[in-house]
């Protein structure tokens, strides 16, 4: 029967066994595919999802729970019965089950816990116990450890006798009496070394180590500046406690640019899949920031009362206000998204601050002075053509002072707009705070208010004689 569903898709073939409802078959196909096909067929299969998880062998069925999205992980355990739920999460990685079970309910979780043999269960409440964020909530216990006055042989026996549960046998870590980390070796050297070589006279003590305390946004920078598919985690004492892989700080990462994009756009960070949210905490999520903003915006309001009178003399001033502030908006945008990308890659540090001043203010100038002129030859084109009597008079005898007023507040007005959206974030950086909530809208909004003061400040200066009358 399977030979003859060759030539099918996966879908069409998995269809196809379904309408049969011979699970022995079913069963055989599954276990035949690989784990990524198998989480394919779970995302595109809603309704046979459980059925999928249910028919493969526990040790597929954990390595294809581990890749599924949270939403379908969530359905399956609740759904599943407890016998499978329970087989599941003891088999899971105390890493990987930490992860699923810190989004959860309080409640869901205190039960799902029961489910746990006792040995996970002390694991798994052990890592539950260190604060969400932490390094400790992403790190495994199920590591190779061995003493520094051990032979190579006896450690290639001991990765033989235990290996298997570990969770990477490339790296094995070198402790002393008391538990305390010494160094670690890659397995390549335990190979190549003669069988009766010292642990000790292998080791050069140049290591990197995790404290389990650190944040998980540490521990990705750590990751990428060192090459590293796993570290050590120690505690305050230098105590072994486990160790965190790469695949868990990629996981990491790729949740924080969700957040960090969220936040740039204007919202809080939502923690779970768009169409997974509940409507109102959606509401809850985007309202805050609209309310802020909206707030924010009334003082542009206010800076265009202010400045009433000047408008009501040169009615043409008006004009150009939408003008000057979506440059100025637009140009602290770019300013503040390129900056908060920079340092949540470590392209930009702290110290970085003197440097990125300097360099946005010259892209201030330059780009400000390319508006400026683009700007200036608009009214001076209009003003042209008006002579040849295509078009009506709109600037009248002090054209090229609104010329210029219009130019050189461009330059100042995106100049500033640089400035604020560069500083923003590093400044809220120092302060221990989210660079990403300096968000674009919030940047062009601090933007369109002292974009509209430089602006009437220079069309003063420019056009006294004017304003005067």
């Amino acid at each position: 029967m399977l030979a003859e569903l060759e030539n099918l898709s996966l879908q069409d073939q998995f269809e196809e066994l379904i309408s049969t409802g011979d699970q022995v078959r079913i069963q055989e196909f599954l276990n035949n595919q690989n784990i990524s096909d198998v989480a394919q067929l779970v995302s595109e299969n809603e309704a046979y999802e459980n059925q999928i998880i249910s028919s493969l062998s526990p040790h597929r069925a954990v390595s294809t729970f581990k890749i599924l999205d949270f939403p379908e992980q969530k359905r399956i355990i609740q759904s599943l019965p407890p016998h499978k739920t329970a087989e599941i999460l003891n088999e899971l990685p105390a890493d990987d089950r930490t992860a699923f079970l810190e989004e959860l309910p309080t409640e869901v979780v205190r039960e799902l816990i029961k489910l746990l043999n006792p040995d996970e269960r002390k694991v798994t409440l052990s890592l539950l116990g260190y604060p969400e964020g932490s390094v400790g909530r992403l790190m495994t216990p199920d590591y190779i450890a061995v003493y520094a006055d051990w032979t190579v042989q006896q450690v290639i026996d001991h990765i033989r006798e235990v290996g298997k549960d570990s969770e990477t046998i490339d790296v094995i870590y070198v402790i002393n009496e008391k538990g305390e980390f010494v160094d670690d070796i890659r397995i390549r050297e335990i190979i190549l070394a003669n069988p009766g070589k010292k642990v000790a006279d292998t080791i050069d003590n140049r290591y990197i180590a995790l404290n389990v305390h650190d944040d998980q946004e540490k521990a990705n920078t750590i990751f990428k500046m060192n090459n590293r598919v796993a570290l050590p985690v120690v505690d305050d004492h230098n105590i072994l406690l486990g160790i965190v892989t790469i695949d868990d700080v990629l996981w990491v990462a790729n949740e924080e640019f969700s957040e960090d994009i969220q936040r740039i756009g204007g919202t809080e960070a939502l923690n779970e899949p768009y169409l997974e949210i509940p409507f109102f905490k959606l509401i809850k999520k985007r309202v805050g920031w609209l309310i802020i903003l909206f707030i924010s915006e009334m003082l542009t309001a206010t800076a265009m009362s202010y400045f009433a009178d000047e408008i009501q003399k040169a009615v043409v001033l008006s004009i150009f206000v939408p003008l000057i502030m979506s440059s100025g908006g637009n140009s602290g945008s770019q300013a503040s998204t390129l900056i908060i990308q920079a340092m949540a890659v470590g392209e930009v540090r702290l110290s970085d601050w003197w440097k990125v001043m300097r360099r946005e203010i010259l892209s201030g100038l330059v780009l400000g002075g390319l508006l400026g002129i683009i700007g200036f030859t608009r009214i001076f084109i209009w003003h042209l053509l008006m002579h040849q009597g295509v078009i009506h008079d709109l600037y009248g005898p002090f054209w090229w002072l609104i010329g210029f007023t219009v130019g050189i507040s461009l330059v100042g007005v995106v100049l500033w707009g640089t400035l604020t959206g560069s500083m923003l974030p590093i400044i809220l950086k120092k302060l221990g705070a989210d660079p990403a909530v300096s968000s674009a809208p919030f940047v062009a909004t601090l933007v369109d208010v002292t974009g509209l003061i430089i602006y009437f400040t220079v069309a003063y200066i420019f056009l006294q004689q004017l304003l005067g009358q």
